[in-house]
């Protein structure tokens, strides 16, 4: 069975260090839901919170109606699995998947039943007698995450699982553990600091920083409209240039370097004031002519060739840098050195206010400002 997962103003302190202050979220049944953020933004802190690893000095934990604050790790019916897998070297495969049942003294038929079952689905039945030195970092991470699902777990926790595999690995595990856990259905909570990764896996994803949680959203939400500016850099790939809004005639213009003018129709209307504001502009949200004579000016510094697209790095008149990723010509790709204009998807666009605290537009939803406490 799932549960639901609700956490009220958790605090976690170290001494007189706060790791984590009034923090609260909520956790749908059956979510796969993902903590992302930079290393020591208090992401795998919470986690062991959750499981019961590290103390919790202040707010409450709930698993549907049952506060689990001071419950002792061993009865939470929680799976965990770690970043370097921890699957015993002194047993086969077979064993260790099994390891977690037999702990529970469980018939031997439904023992055999489970880790067959969990051997299947993770595809590592044939490894079965192997010990776990014979296997791959992949294979491993499956045994790791099959013992963790054999117990029929309300809670899979999951710590940087792929941060130990090769690039081409961790693609092709992110998307087991998706698709498994779309099978199984169980409330999942996962730990990273990749966002590609992150944005592949996830319903949603809380984005942490210094211990505080900047935006819960779903990946789209988080791509399309960040709450602030550090969520915008943090998700994807973004031009940071800044700018001033001025107010003409009740109309919004976003003003670029070299004095270019955009009208903004996405401001929303308690913002609709003159103020030095920053855009978040990503390389896809930048339009290349080479012969309009129409958007901002700008200079081709390089090209890097990746196949479907091409990323140019430019420079404007006032010296500020941006890159820009257009799909790949059949016939060439602009010099460096080559003076083009950039046009601006602007409805696509992201305006912070000055200090990059909130972002003016309309339509950013961040459900941390829907939970109720």
């Amino acid at each position: 069975m799932s549960v639901n997962i609700k956490i009220v103003d958790a605090v976690k302190k170290y001494g007189d260090n706060t790791i984590i202050s009034d923090l609260s979220l909520d956790v749908k049944e059956g979510e796969f839901f993902t903590l992302l953020g930079p290393s020591g933004c208090g992401k795998t802190t919470l986690l062991r919170m959750i499981a019961g690893f590290n103390s919790i000095e202040g707010g409450d934990f709930y698993f549907n109606d049952t506060r689990i604050n001071d419950m002792d790790p061993a009865k939470r019916n929680i799976g965990m699995v770690f970043q370097n897998y921890a699957i015993f070297p002194n047993m086969t495969v077979e064993k260790n998947v099994a390891f977690g049942l037999k702990n529970r003294k469980l018939p031997k038929e439904e023992i055999d039943k489970q880790t067959d079952k969990f051997l299947k689905l993770m595809q590592i039945d044939e490894y079965r007698d192997r010990m776990p030195d014979r296997l791959s970092g992949g294979q491993q991470q499956r045994v790791a995450l099959a013992r963790a699902l054999a117990i029929t777990p309300d809670v899979l926790l999951m710590d940087e699982p792929l941060s130990n595999l090769d690039a081409k690995l961790r693609v092709e595990m992110r998307t087991v553990i998706k698709q498994i856990q779309n099978t199984v259905g169980i409330t999942t909570i996962y730990v990273t600091h990749d966002q590609e990764e992150a944005m592949a896996v996830s319903d949603r994803i809380a984005v942490m920083k210094d211990g505080d949680i900047q935006h819960i959203g779903t990946p789209k939400a988080l791509y399309q409209r960040p709450a602030n500016l550090f969520v915008a850099t943090f998700i994807g790939r973004t031009n940071v240039i800044n700018g001033e809004l001025k107010i003409k005639d009740g109309k919004a213009y976003l003003v670029l370097p070299g004095g270019y003018e955009v009208l903004m129709d996405t401001i929303r209307e308690e913002k609709m004031h003159d103020q030095k504001v920053v855009a978040s502009i990503r390389p896809e949200e930048l339009i290349v002519s080479e012969h309009n004579t129409q958007g901002i000016k700008a200079t081709i510094d390089d090209s890097i060739f990746l196949g479907l697209n091409t990323h140019y790095f430019v420079h404007f008149e006032d010296g500020e840098k941006a890159e820009i990723i257009q799909e790949s010509k059949i016939d060439s790709i602009i010099p460096k050195g080559t003076k083009i204009y950039l046009g601006i998807k602007t409805e696509k666009i992201n305006i912070f206010n000055e200090d990059g605290s909130e972002n003016l537009v309309t339509g950013v939803v961040n459900d941390k400002d829907a939970y109720v406490k």
